[in-house]
């Protein structure tokens, strides 16, 4: 491993003992100035995606729940509602409201969405601390690092049936809430086993239109906080949960790769390579779409003139989106391939409104049977590091034409811009209610200034903090 990175803290030994000794000494100095600006614009993205969960109907039935078995108020806010309650609660609902838009943050590398796991459980935690906005930062920072090494340990072998999000999320959760409550080594590597050993996330529930989903998100950012709360009390957790005989990794993956938790801990900073998500739909379509959408504008192609459309995809597409034929929901409507590309041929984008309507739209439905997924080696031996887009579109006419997209829009070498962030952002927070329009001007510039408050509240009450 060569000279020892001091982000990584005295603790020595298993692969497990040292992510969680970067996790405890992560401190905000030591974190890159770019890295602390990508994990703002994606805390502001989040908050978006989080909003946009309000009046949806699953996201209803976890406030319900959250108002019959939690407290009645508390310290941590419910950013669909607005109201407060306790820290494990709140974490839950605002991870569920922020998984259910499908536009919450991707790391292609690992298969996670780092956002709607990190940011819930340190949100809630540090709302009930009374932490400064520079520790909720770093606290995000030391969860999307620690998440996304765990996704790539697991492989891709884990993905085929667990929801990584729902697995790695766990461990990501409890990182970013230990780091807050001032963890050392020994502490976190006892959180990491109790979040490491509730981890779960099935990939069936796409056969029936169910809510899981956003269980699994809700259910890891929960598991996190109570791994977070009991390691702080002394309760101990297995050392080896990650790659010991009978841990996450003997049980979940059979290609799991343990170097791949201490990646250059400290050097490379996995937040720079999460992706904003552009589509409102599962990540899998979005470099199709927009290998569609280059090959419609290029020959200004309407609906009709499509015969057929050829998707070249990796192995997990077909794993994911192959379990959808007719949508039966909105939200299973976007873990469909035919549907996403159908909305992006109509409509030129396939967005929060276009889906909203999608099962009433004959046109988009009707590229459902006009739409092949086909394996490509080329795109399945770059996944998951690179998600390469390409189509073969048969005209109605009977012209082939090719569209190759590279970087999907939201990759950081294809990243939204600070105006397109917001722009994401108006969208999302106003689509469901949550907010009215003369209050997105003060929310957005608040979230934009999170780092320099002294004291993180409630984030609909601006004199709940003190800006530094």
């Amino acid at each position: 491993m060569g000279e020892r990175n001091p982000l990584l803290g005295k603790a020595k030994g298993t692969e497990t003992a040292e992510l969680a000794a970067f996790a405890a000494g992560l401190g905000y100095e030591a974190i890159p100035n770019d890295v602390i600006a990508r994990i703002t614009e994606l805390f502001v993205d989040w908050v978006g995606s989080a909003l946009s969960g309000s009046g949806q109907r699953p996201i209803s039935a976890l406030e319900q729940y959250a108002d019959e078995m939690g407290p009645a108020a508390g310290p941590a806010e419910i950013l669909t509602n607005r109201r407060t309650t306790s820290p494990i609660f709140a974490a839950a609902v605002n991870a569920a409201a922020s998984h259910v838009s499908e536009q919450d943050d991707v790391h292609n590398g690992s298969v996670f969405h780092p956002a709607a796991v990190v940011f819930p459980a340190a949100l809630a935690t540090a709302q009930a601390l009374g932490a400064s906005g520079r520790d909720l930062l770093a606290a995000s920072v030391a969860g999307y690092e620690v998440g996304i090494r765990v996704g790539e340990f697991l492989g891709r072998s884990h993905y085929t049936v667990f929801h990584t999000t729902g697995t790695a999320g766990a461990l990501a959760a409890a990182a970013a809430a230990g780091r807050l409550l001032a963890f050392g080594p020994a502490t976190m590597l006892h959180a990491f086993g109790s979040a490491g050993t509730q981890t779960a996330g099935l990939w069936e529930f796409l056969r029936d239109a169910a809510d899981s989903k956003q269980l699994h998100t809700a259910k890891a950012a929960e598991n996190g906080l109570m791994a977070a709360w009991l390691a702080r009390n002394g309760f101990t957790g297995a050392k080896k949960i990650l790659e010991g005989r009978q841990g996450l990794a003997a049980g979940m993956s059979s290609d799991a790769d343990p170097a791949r938790l201490l990646d250059r801990l400290g050097e490379r900073w996995a937040v720079t390579e999460t992706s904003f998500k552009f589509h409102a739909s599962c990540r899998h379509t979005h470099p199709a779409a927009d290998a569609l959408l280059q090959v419609i504008e290029t020959h200004n192609l309407e609906p009709e003139d499509v015969a057929e459309v050829v998707t070249h995809v990796h192995q997990g597409a077909i794993d994911v989106l192959g379990a959808v034929s007719m949508p039966q929901s909105v939200h299973q409507a976007k873990f469909s391939m035919g549907t996403t590309l159908g909305l992006v041929a109509v409509h030129r984008r396939a967005g929060l409104a276009e889906f909203a309507q999608v099962l009433n739209d004959a046109k988009a439905l009707s590229f459902i049977e006009r739409t092949r997924m086909v394996l490509d080696p080329e795109v399945d031996s770059a996944y998951p590091a690179r998600w390469i887009g390409k189509v073969t579109v048969m005209t109605v006419e009977g012209r082939e034409l090719h569209g190759r997209v590279d970087e999907p829009k939201g990759d950081p070498g294809n990243t939204l811009s600070r105006d397109e962030i917001e722009a994401k952002f108006r969208s999302l927070a106003l689509s469901g209610g949550a907010v009215r329009q003369g209050e997105l001007g003060p929310l957005l510039d608040r979230l934009w200034r999170i780092g320099e408050i002294e004291q993180v509240g409630t984030l609909f009450n601006m004199e709940a903090s003190k800006i530094a």
